[in-house]
């Protein structure tokens, strides 16, 4: 795991392998970006003439890397694109984030870093940071030979003495959300084989008695003798048995609740309704809204906010067998409901239902469920944006705007209520599948049955931008990414300085 530091040592004189600065595009020519002011010097002020003679344009995503002049105890000077220069000197988070996640990428293997990046604020230091360790990440837990894959050693940003006391506050809090979604990301690369309902609620215990939370398992025993229908309906096809498991963080001085909801399930073949080929090869990637308010929960504890956040995580594989449940069979549900099961690939729903309905006993302020839950979510905002749904307009706009300022990309979307007419069934209260078009909001509109009346509540499909398949970019590395911990994380900041409003 890579180490980060905050140091505010000259950058001369500073020992590292390298040294990283920030250079962007500017009216005319190159500008580098502050924060670079001893580099630039022992360049004797040439630095951004000479990138530029290289062909170096400060583009988002650009690295390059020089030898270190003398004056300079780096060996190796890496220029890192941040875009379109900021007049103001004061970059965007998420520019500073990218850079900051493809320096580190770069410099893979590479013993010690400094960062001479723009990081005069907290905001600033909290992004650098953030986008350092995530770009920093590597899942390496199976590979017998990691050449070429090691993360860099040690992360040091550099400041000044007058402004060290924000960069160190904005550094602690990237360190915490940065690795505990690093933990995310492990959780949802690990494959199915190790990671199955019993072993993830294993390190959910593992991280409760960690960090000093309440965390408590429903195994198939209980799950039965409290009938929850729903996880076991979906997991009753596999050797594999389902969990519910509750992990909360509670504070004293709370005002509100929130509560977390996960899907989680551990490998998705589609049951019965089996997937084709080329469908199920990172199927293990199923459980990511449960790894991300895993994440998320305990990334709240770590952080001491002042509100109670309860995450509910849904724990089952889909498989096909004997036992498995078959199309037009119907399901009771945990409170009573029953739900005829037209398609047992739509099996996320069933599990967030009843872990919905169990969470809204405890009656929280706002349920917030996330799920990798439709491949028509995916097919409407595509592979880096998720949708977020409510039937309170003004909740969903809350969630959709921490969603930004989390610095990931989220779209609100409907509950068209024409839609709704389609999930009806002859035989149960609801079927679990209905019209074709707009499939991602006829799911929305599936759980928003299951949501206690007078329940302030949002739903956030991260089917897209879950797990990655294609090159590494910026601070996002290939498989799972965490979508969706970031959000969540700055949601309950909202609800615990009072800027959540909930009806």
């Amino acid at each position: 795991m890579t180490a980060l530091t905050v140091s505010t040592s000259p950058a001369a004189s500073l020992r590292a392998d390298s040294i990283v600065i920030g250079v962007a595009e500017g009216p005319q020519d190159l500008v580098v970006a502050p924060g670079a002011e001893a580099v630039t010097e022992a360049f004797d002020g040439a630095l951004a003439e000479i990138l530029g003679d290289l062909g170096v344009t400060g583009a988002e995503g650009e690295v390059v890397k020089l030898p270190a002049p003398t004056g300079l105890e780096a060996r190796v000077v890496v220029a890192v694109g941040l875009g379109t220069a900021a007049e103001d000197g004061a970059y965007d988070a998420e520019a500073l984030r990218r850079a900051a996640g493809a320096a580190a990428r770069a410099l893979s293997g590479t013993g010690v870093a400094a960062l001479a990046l723009p990081v005069g604020t907290a905001e600033a230091a909290e992004a650098v940071t953030l986008g350092g360790l995530l770009g920093a990440y590597a899942f390496t837990a199976y590979r017998t030979a990691v050449d070429g894959m090691a993360s860099v050693g040690t992360l040091v940003i550099l400041t000044n003495p007058a402004e060290r006391k924000d960069v160190e506050a904005g550094a602690q809090r990237g360190i915490v959300i940065g690795q505990e979604l690093n933990r995310s990301r492990d959780l949802i690369n690990m494959p199915a084989n190790d990671l199955n309902p019993e072993s993830f609620a294993d390190a959910i215990r593992a991280a409760g008695k960690e960090y000093g939370l309440d965390v408590e398992v429903l195994d198939e025993e209980a799950l039965a003798r409290e009938a929850f229908g729903g996880i076991l309906g979906v997991g009753r096809g596999s050797v594999n048995p389902p969990r519910l498991v509750r992990i909360a963080h509670t504070h004293p001085d709370a005002r509100t609740s929130l509560a977390f909801v996960g899907k989680g399930i551990t490998y998705d073949s589609g049951g019965i309704s089996l997937k084709p080929v080329g469908s199920n090869e990172i199927m293990k990637r199923d459980m990511s809204g449960a790894a991300a308010v895993t994440a998320a929960v305990v990334a709240a504890a770590r952080l001491d906010l002042r509100v109670d956040v309860t995450g509910w995580l849904a724990l089952a594989e889909n498989m096909p067998s004997g036992s498995a449940t078959r199309p037009g069979d119907v399901l009771r549900m945990y409170g009573g409901k029953t739900v005829e099961v037209l398609n047992t690939d739509a099996e996320g729903r069933l599990v967030l239902a009843d872990a919905i309905v169990r969470a809204g006993e405890e009656r929280p302020d706002a349920i917030v469920d996330v799920a990798t839950l439709t491949a028509a979510m995916k097919m409407a905002l595509g592979h880096r944006i998720f949708g977020v749904m409510s039937d309170d307009d003004a909740f969903r706009d809350q969630v959709v705007d921490a969603a930004r300022r989390g610095g990931e990309q989220a779209w609100p979307m409907p509950l068209p209520a024409d839609l709704r007419r389609s999930l009806d069934s002859p035989v149960a209260d609801i079927a679990n599948t209905g019209e074709r078009m707009g499939g991602g909001l006829v799911a929305g509109l599936f759980l928003k049955e299951f949501v206690p009346d007078g329940t302030t509540w949002a739903h956030l499909d991260i089917a897209g931008p879950a797990f990655h398949e294609g090159d590494p970019y910026g601070y996002t590395a290939k498989g799972g990414t965490g979508a969706a911990v970031r959000s969540l994380v700055r949601l309950a900041e909202d609800a615990a300085a009072g800027r959540l409003r909930v009806t």
